[in-house]
């Protein structure tokens, strides 16, 4: 079977994954990616950048003996796969997203910073704090929060990915946006999707933006199709 990297989003980590390995369980081999600072993994000497964490990436690849592997990123964990294919374009088979913010400028990192206030979080989402202190343990699920935010402003001030660098894609890439997503706009996605050479477009319906909401039947269902077909 092919192997299968799965690259989890921002504040997240590789057991989200869970539920979608084990629908594709007869299909893939697959490594579930904890990038640097989640997941319980610490930074180390990492940088904590989009970069940074497709370093850490072939990093781990180079000790799995994956030379080339294809890469299911949802949300951060897709900018992170699509950089990667930008600037390593050997190390990547085919792609797949699904709830990637592709544009970012000052407003929108703003925004999204404003969502990352640990004593709001834990005042109005206590069971999602709870969450993120199990998820991220031993390590500091707040001091996370605070590393997301500066990346993310730096993401504001400049993108790590340009038009020109979604333009040398070569590999075959699908792109999935849920319709009920309020964090990425259709409009960005389509944008994202027209600069592609080999791009494919899919609205996934009565999805929001979190993993956990996704149909997985129909997840792996377009997965297995454009991994496999």
């Amino acid at each position: 079977m092919k192997p299968l990297l799965l690259l989890h989003g921002a504040m997240g980590s590789a057991t989200q994954f869970q539920p979608l390995m084990h629908a594709l369980s007869d299909s893939f081999v697959f490594h579930a990616f904890n990038f640097p600072g989640h997941g319980g993994v610490p930074v180390g000497e990492n940088k904590f950048s989009i970069e940074g964490f497709a370093h850490a990436l072939l990093r781990y690849m180079d000790e799995n003996n994956l030379h080339q592997a294809d890469i299911f990123g949802y949300s951060m964990g897709g900018y992170v796969a699509t950089w990667l294919a930008a600037h390593h374009p050997d190390r990547v088979g085919k792609l797949a997203t699904l709830a990637t913010k592709f544009h970012w400028d000052a407003a929108t990192a703003a925004k999204e910073i404003g969502m990352l206030n640990p004593e709001r979080i834990q005042e109005k989402l206590p069971a999602f704090a709870h969450t993120l202190a199990g998820r991220h343990a031993p390590g500091d699920w707040k001091k996370l929060l605070g590393q997301t935010a500066e990346l993310l402003q730096s993401l504001g001030n400049d993108r790590a990915m340009k038009p020109e660098d979604f333009q040398s894609i070569t590999h075959k890439m699908l792109i999935m946006l849920g319709d009920r997503d309020r964090m990425v706009t259709r409009e960005e996605t389509m944008a994202t999707y027209d600069l592609l050479r080999q791009g494919s477009l899919c609205i996934l319906p009565d999805t929001a933006h979190p993993l956990e909401q996704a149909d997985i039947s129909l997840l792996a269902i377009m997965l297995r199709h454009h991994f496999n077909g």
